[in-house]
C-alpha cells in the first residue's frame, strides 16, 4: 500500500510558507506543509491524510510530518516560529500526549516557545472539555496554539472561546476578494476587535492579490500569508524587496489617511485596480465574468491603456432580458452596450471634487463606477459606496483630531505634517501666528469674546491663503497660536496681506471708547493696571531656503526665537528667518 511505503521510508516532502508581519514586512515564522511523494496518487496532502484516517494511521503520519518539519526547521527555530498542523482527532491519542515533540526539540536544542500547534477548525470537536484539558497541558509546557481555517468549520467562535488561542488564522474564503466585499470587511473588523480584547493575533490566510493585501492592512490585520506574498518552498526564503516595499507603502498610505481630508486626498489612493476588458469583448465573456465575480457590478472597458467605456452589470443584464437580447448580444462585442462617456477622473483629483461630479450625473447613472487614470492611462475604479465610506471616514478622522473651537487640524495632525515636511525636504515656509495682547483682552472682554477673536483670526488667515492661491496647510496649535505651511511663494507679500486684513478688522471686537483710545486698561502680571494696545498679529516664518532642519524640535526652536523678536514690537509684524528685518 502506498501509505505504508510512505511511513516506512519516511517519504514525505516538507515545504514552508512564510507568515509575514503586515506592519513591517518581516517574516515572523513559517507554516510547515506536508506533501506525499512527487507524482504519486498521495502527493496532495488532502489525499494523503484522508487515506491515513481511513486506515487508522493518522497519528503515525502526523508524527512523521511533525518530526521532519522540526528537523528541517531546527536552524530557524531560535528566532522564528514554526506553525505545525494538528488534526483534533489525534489530540486524544495517548501517543500525542507523551512528549514526543519535546523530545525532538530537545534533540535539536530548540525551545517550545516558537512552536505553534495549528488546530484546524474544519474538523468537528466533539468533547471540548477533554480537548481543552489536553491543550492546556501543552500550553503549560510553553507551546502556543493557533486555530486554523477560522470561518470555515463546524464550531466557529466556540472553538476560539474554549481554546483561547494565541493565533486566529482566518480561512482564505473570507479573504478572497475582501477588497470588493464590504460584508467580509465588516466580519474581519469584528474579528480583529475581538482579537485585540482577547490578546490573540490574527493571521489572514490565502492572500492572492495586491488589493486584498491593501484592504487587510487598512483594517489593521497584523499578519498574513498567501501566494501573493510567497508560495510554499522547500527552503526558508526571504521576501522580495519589491514585496517589502509594497507592504511599507500600504502602511505609509494608511498613516497618511489620518491626515487627509476630502479636499486633500487624491481619488487614486482609494481606487480599486479592477481587471479591465477591451471593447471587442463578447457579451458571453462579459456575462461569464460577472457570474464568476458576483460582487462585481461593473467592467472598465480599456483600449490601448485608455479607458473608453464602462459596462455596468445591471444595465447589461437589463439589455439581455429584452426580447432577443441574449441572441443578439451574446456573440457580439460589448461596444454597443457600454457607456461610452463614463465619469473619468485623474489620480490626483481630490475626493471632494469626485463626489460632486458623481452626484451631478443623471439619476440612472448615479451608482455607476468612476474610472481613474494615472498619467492618462487606466489605473482603477471607484464605486460610489467606496467614495461615500471614505469621505465619511476622513471627516470623522478630521473631527477627531480637530480643534473644537475653530475646526482646524490640531496638534496630532500638525506634528505629522511637520514631520512629513522635513522628510520630503521640498521648498517650504512654516508660518507661526500669535496674537499680541490677547490675555489682557480676554480678562477685560471675557472668554466668549476671546473665542470670537480666535475664530476671526483663523478665518482671516484662511481667507488670505485662499485669496492669494496658497494651497497650503492651516492648523490650530491651541489658544491664540496657529500654524500655516506653504510652498515656494512670496512669503513677505502673504504676511503683509494677512496683517493688513487683520489690522483692518480687529477693532470691531473692541468698544467704541477703546477704539478711540487705541488701548484697553487691564492688570499686568504684577497685578498693576496698565494700558495695553489694540491686539496685533505676530508672524514668525521659518523656511528651508537657507538652512535644513533635522527635526520638528529644531524647527520649533528657531520659530520660538523669531517670535521673541516679534514680541518686542507691540503692533502687527512678521519676521522671516534669514530673510530680512522685522517689519
Amino acid at each position: 500500500m502506498a501509505l505504508n511505503a510512505i511511513l516506512k521510508n519516511n517519504d514525505v516532502n516538507i515545504v514552508f510558507q512564510p507568515i509575514i508581519s503586515l506592519t513591517d514586512a518581516e517574516i515572523i515564522g513559517y507554516e510547515a506543509l506536508s506533501r506525499g511523494p512527487k507524482g504519486s496518487p498521495l502527493e496532495q496532502p488532502i489525499e494523503m491524510f484522508t487515506a491515513a484516517e481511513k486506515f487508522g494511521l493518522l497519528w503515525e503520519l502526523e508524527y512523521l510530518c511533525r518530526a521532519k518539519s522540526l528537523e528541517k526547521a531546527k536552524e530557524i527555530l531560535p528566532t522564528k516560529m514554526l506553525f505545525i498542523n494538528v488534526d483534533p482527532k489525534i489530540v486524544n491519542d495517548p501517543r500525542f500526549q507523551k512528549g514526543h515533540t519535546r523530545e525532538i526539540l530537545h534533540e535539536f536544542c530548540a525551545n517550545t516557545g516558537n512552536v505553534i500547534f495549528e488546530i484546524t477548525e474544519k474538523t468537528a470537536i466533539n468533547d471540548y472539555k477533554s480537548f481543552c484539558r489536553i491543550l492546556d497541558n501543552y500550553i503549560s509546557q510553553g507551546y502556543k496554539i493557533a486555530i486554523d481555517d477560522t470561518g470555515s468549520g463546524y464550531s466557529g467562535l466556540r472553538t476560539i472561546a474554549e481554546t483561547r488561542p494565541n493565533f486566529i488564522k482566518i480561512d482564505m474564503e473570507l479573504i478572497r476578494d475582501i477588497d470588493k466585499d464590504s460584508l467580509k470587511q465588516a466580519m474581519l473588523k469584528a474579528l480583529h476587535d475581538f482579537s485585540l480584547s482577547t490578546n490573540s493575533k490574527i493571521v489572514a490566510e490565502g492572500i492572492e492579490t495586491k488589493d486584498e493585501l491593501s484592504t487587510l492592512i487598512k483594517i489593521g490585520i497584523p499578519y498574513g500569508q498567501g501566494f501573493f506574498l510567497q508560495k510554499p518552498h522547500p527552503d526558508f526564503l526571504e521576501l522580495s524587496p519589491d514585496l517589502k516595499q509594497t507592504i511599507q507603502n500600504f502602511n505609509c498610505l494608511k498613516k497618511r489617511e489620518m491626515l487627509y481630508t476630502p479636499i486633500t486626498m487624491p481619488a487614486g489612493e482609494i481606487a480599486r485596480q479592477d481587471v479591465s476588458f477591451p471593447s471587442t469583448t463578447l457579451g458571453s465573456a462579459a456575462i461569464n465574468y460577472f457570474n464568476k465575480q458576483p460582487n462585481l457590478q461593473g467592467l472598465p472597458i480599456v483600449d490601448h491603456d485608455k479607458p473608453v467605456g464602462l459596462l455596468m452589470k445591471s444595465k447589461f443584464f437589463a439589455s439581455l432580458a429584452t426580447q432577443y437580447g441574449v441572441a443578439v448580444h451574446m456573440n457580439r462585442s460589448i461596444y454597443s452596450l457600454m457607456d461610452k462617456d463614463p465619469l473619468i477622473v485623474d489620480y490626483h483629483t481630490p475626493l471632494e471634487l469626485v463626489s460632486k461630479s458623481a452626484l451631478l450625473r443623471k439619476d440612472n447613472d448615479i451608482y455607476d463606477y468612476i474610472l481613474v487614470t494615472k498619467e492618462d492611462k487606466y489605473f482603477g475604479a471607484i464605486t460610489v459606496k467606496m467614495l461615500l465610506e471614505k469621505t465619511t471616514q476622513l471627516e470623522l478622522n478630521r473631527a477627531k483630531h480637530a480643534n473644537p473651537l475653530t475646526g482646524l487640524p490640531g496638534n496630532v495632525i500638525i506634528e505629522s505634517e511637520l514631520q512629513n515636511l522635513i522628510l520630503e525636504n521640498s521648498p517650504y515656509s512654516v508660518l507661526y501666528f500669535d496674537l499680541d495682547n490677547f490675555k489682557p483682552y480676554n480678562d477685560v472682554y471675557g472668554f466668549e469674546n476671546g473665542d470670537k477673536v480666535i475664530c476671526f483670526t483663523a478665518e482671516t488667515i484662511h481667507e488670505q491663503l485662499n485669496k492669494l492661491g496658497y494651497n497650503g496647510f492651516l492648523g490650530h496649535i491651541g489658544g491664540d497660536d496657529f500654524i500655516a505651511i506653504v510652498g515656494e511663494h512670496d512669503i513677505a507679500h502673504l504676511c503683509e496681506q494677512i496683517i493688513c486684513s487683520f489690522d483692518g478688522k480687529i477693532t470691531q471686537y473692541y468698544s467704541e471708547e477703546d477704539r478711540r483710545n487705541g488701548h484697553i486698561i487691564a492688570k499686568n502680571r504684577h497685578g498693576q493696571e496698565e494700558n495695553f494696545p489694540i491686539m496685533g498679529l505676530s508672524i514668525a516664518v521659518v523656511t528651508n531656503r537657507h538652512r535644513e532642519f533635522a527635526s520638528v524640535t529644531e524647527l520649533s526652536e528657531v520659530a520660538g526665537q523669531l517670535k521673541k523678536k516679534c514680541k518686542l514690537i507691540w503692533q502687527s509684524c512678521y519676521h522671516i528667518d534669514k530673510r530680512g528685518s522685522v517689519r
